[in-house]
């Protein structure tokens, strides 16, 4: 190296060290699937998001720069989006290439964190993820939701007026407890959901780790009342949280008894009564000679008695944020992001409010406000 290159470097070594973002050069030589590897091993992740992520990141990460260098990845963010153009050209949803692109960038975050780079090469302006173009939701019609509800077996029956009335998501129907609710106050605290870890199941907290109360409308009491008469609960201790997590005994609403789990419903057997009610139904057309069901059955899984909940709420003027609370939602916002097109346009509210100030009166009316005396010109 010649002395002006030596000079060069030694000042720029200074000035990253007065800027705090100096890195040592053999500090980025830890290959990025080690490090993945390590993070998931010791940063605490949701029981199941571990198992996940390793997942993805081995069938559709590691392959193409797992035994790269996280040092190089992060000089040269081409390498990413190479990455990125991978996963396009194997078919995968953008939306599926955005949730694995996120553990990647974590990845990257824990890197900076423990100064083995300085730039999150994900964030980088060269990095181009796939555009996600999100359907518009339409919610199921009254009559699909009911049509449903008398498609599936009796004893599921009462799982429709809860996702329906309630919003709950199908884990937490699965997990809903006659103890959940305060019956005088017409309230459910939705406490828990039953959770998939690795094939098993267990008890946790609903998603995003968030309990909440939801109003009861009588409607759906009447009905969870009524199937408690037909078909009284039963008691199901699942482990807490994670497989070795203490165990929890809850009386539960809702049960499949005598299977391996005490009763408790795994959701990939009640989705096969759910597929065959929504056929039945007419809700998704029956199958043909050897065709498998597909996006078509997703899109009408059982989370369109969510739709179907929010949606109604938010037509009839419901506010935002008492609507994204109730149904448990991260924040208002994604609320409206995703239901925001199904809400009452401002022009249908200026119309109706309009029209219901201008209406003039009549006769009907006259006699509501003064009698009969007076709307025919006879005073007392």
């Amino acid at each position: 190296m010649k002395k002006a290159d030596a000079d060069n470097f030694k000042k720029e070594v200074e000035a990253d060290v007065l800027r705090g973002t100096y890195i040592a050069p053999d500090a980025g030589k830890v290959t990025f699937r080690k490090l993945a590897e390590d993070i998931i091993e010791s940063r605490t992740l949701a029981p199941g998001t571990g198992g996940k992520m390793r997942e993805r990141l081995a069938k559709h990460v590691y392959p193409v720069i797992g035994k790269k260098e996280i040092g190089l990845l992060a000089r040269r963010p081409s390498m990413i989006q190479q990455l990125v153009k991978s996963m396009e050209k194997s078919g995968l949803a953008p939306s599926y290439i955005e949730v694995i692109m996120a553990h990647v960038g974590l990845v990257f975050s824990v890197a900076i964190g423990d100064e083995l780079i300085t730039k999150n090469p994900v964030k980088a302006t060269a990095v181009v993820l796939p555009t996600v173009v999100k359907k518009k939701i339409k919610p199921w019609s009254m009559e699909q939701v009911w049509a449903a509800a008398d498609a599936l077996p009796r004893q599921f029956q009462a799982t429709v007026s809860v996702g329906a009335g309630i919003g709950l998501r199908q884990g937490e129907i699965f997990g809903l407890s006659p103890d959940d609710i305060d019956w005088l106050r017409g309230v459910v605290e939705v406490r828990r959901q039953v959770k998939v870890i690795k094939g098993k199941l267990v008890f946790a907290l609903p998603k995003g780790d968030k309990t909440r109360e939801v109003p009861l409308a009588e409607l759906v009491k009447v009905d969870l009342a009524e199937h408690m008469r037909e078909f009284p609960p039963i008691e199901v201790t699942l482990p807490w949280a994670d497989l070795d997590g203490d165990p929890e005994t809850v009386k539960l609403f809702f049960s499949m008894p005598g299977n391996t789990y005490g009763g408790a419903i795994f959701r990939d057997r009640f989705n096969e009564r759910w597929h065959t009610a929504i056929e039945t139904a007419g809700i998704v057309p029956k199958l043909g000679p050897g065709e498998k069901r597909g996006q078509r059955f997703r899109e009408h899984g059982m989370h369109a008695l969510r739709h179907y909940f929010v949606s109604l709420l938010l037509a009839e003027g419901e506010a935002i944020t008492a609507v994204s609370e109730w149904a448990g939602h991260h924040s208002a916002k994604f609320t409206l992001d995703v239901y925001g097109h199904l809400m009452p346009s401002s022009e249908q509210r200026m119309r109706k409010t309009i029209d219901g100030a201008l209406r003039r009166p009549t006769n009907e009316d006259r006699l509501e406000d003064h009698g009969p005396g007076t709307a025919q010109g006879v005073t007392e």
